[in-house]
């Protein structure tokens, strides 16, 4: 299993957490999605390659800003 950290800006609550794992485990190839707010971050666990763009660009779409 590998296993990416993506660090997210704005989010300040566990309701924030939830819609961000919502949305990204029905993306293909992804086993787990584990957002903490506390920490900034989106710990993405996966088997195949996934698309990190097309992640990052739906984390965006829900209001959110990607740390470059």
């Amino acid at each position: 299993m590998k296993e990416t950290i993506i660090k997210v800006q704005g989010m300040e609550c566990t309701g924030c957490e939830k819609r961000i794992e919502n949305v990204l485990k029905n993306v293909e190839g992804i086993e787990k999605v584990t957002a903490n707010h506390q920490k900034g971050e989106v710990t993405i666990e996966y088997k195949e390659e996934i698309n990190q763009k097309e992640i990052e660009e739906k984390i965006e779409d829900l209001g959110f800003e990607i740390e470059k």
